[in-house]
């Protein structure tokens, strides 16, 4: 990620805390050690301006991408496959992780026919509209990339969607100005600012974790661990050092509270002990090396906490039903 964002999470602040206690350094926190899983790559697909009545259909996305909206003006309605429905307003921000197929639509009703929609292009921003004069409601339309494959440990964890409000006050200091910024540049339609735009979204997407993580409302279990001050620093400490042979001691140790405690709260938010989540991170970190990397199998098992290369065979096709010779294999070949 381009941008250092300054905004503090729980995670920051938990493990500031810690660093003054210990006289050790502040780890980083949870989010920043997820991003290399993350990898985004967001793709600013229009600017949508919008009269009267009007409907857009947006398709299934292939795997590895999601889809999102943002609402820059007046109200629309966005249904998903399924009847579930979202009614948007100025400063929603709508991500869809999994890119499921969809419909977005005027809020107004009546019996008048859809304006038609066109689409035209402003140096390099593609504008879809169906008005010659003012516009009821505007979007920011886009999509984004994992650029890990779709079973990854974080993206799969992810909820269907993220609702987000850009007028709360928790969110008005990051969101906001991104957006601003991002709306300023597709507006001003400046060479470059497709660029710039798309930088800002990636900003953007780390935020919306950020905020989503500090609501605490989640159902992804890796969420949950995240939200919760006791999991959270066991999980920072697996992803600060997860070739590190951690025991339950020493990650109760890290969290503050007692072994049953931590086993409690793992279990509560994710069913699941804190070992078994750390074989789980450790192989999803694995698969993600096998995919963005050129280092060695060996490297790449010894990089997660394993110091046979067969053990680490064995539990990588245990987990996932490929080997990490034929993950690799199969990846470079869809490269070519």
């Amino acid at each position: 990620m381009r941008y250092v964002l300054a905004a503090q999470s729980n995670a920051d602040r938990l493990n500031e805390q810690d660093g003054a206690h210990s006289g050790r350094p502040p780890a980083r926190d949870s989010l920043s050690a997820i991003a290399p899983l993350l990898r985004v790559r967001p793709e600013l697909q229009e600017v949508c301006r919008f009269a009267a009545q009007w409907k857009t259909v947006h398709e299934a996305e292939s795997p590895g991408w999601a889809q999102f909206h943002i609402v820059t003006k007046g109200s629309c309605r966005l249904e998903l496959q399924g009847g579930k429905c979202f009614e948007l307003e100025a400063g929603n921000l709508l991500l869809l992780s999994h890119g499921d197929a969809h419909v977005v639509r005027s809020v107004r009703g009546g019996r008048s026919p859809d304006a038609q929609v066109r689409i035209e292009s402003n140096n390099a921003i593609r504008i879809k509209t169906n008005t010659h004069g003012e516009s009821d409601t505007e979007l920011i339309c886009g999509r984004l990339r994992f650029e890990e494959i779709p079973s990854s440990l974080v993206v799969a964890a992810l909820p269907k969607t993220i609702l987000l409000s850009l007028g709360t006050e928790q969110l008005l200091g990051r969101l906001s100005m991104l957006v601003q910024m991002i709306e300023e540049e597709l507006k001003a339609a400046r060479p470059g600012g497709a660029a710039v735009a798309t930088d800002l979204a990636s900003a953007m997407f780390v935020v919306m974790l950020s905020a989503h993580f500090e609501q605490a409302q989640s159902s992804s279990d890796l969420m949950k661990l995240l939200a919760t001050p006791a999991s959270a620093r066991a999980v920072n400490a697996m992803l600060n050092d997860p070739a590190r042979g951690w025991t339950l001691d020493e990650l109760a140790a890290e969290s503050h509270v007692s072994r049953a405690t931590l086993v409690r709260t793992f279990q509560k938010a994710a069913g699941i002990a804190p070992l078994a989540f750390l074989t789980e991170l450790r192989l999803g970190l694995a698969q993600q090396s096998l995919t963005a990397t050129n280092a060695s199998l060996m490297k790449v098992a010894v990089a997660v906490g394993y110091d046979s290369g067969s053990a680490f065979a064995r539990a990588f096709k245990r987990r996932f039903g490929i080997s990490p010779s034929k993950l690799r294999s199969l990846h470079q070949k869809s490269d070519d």
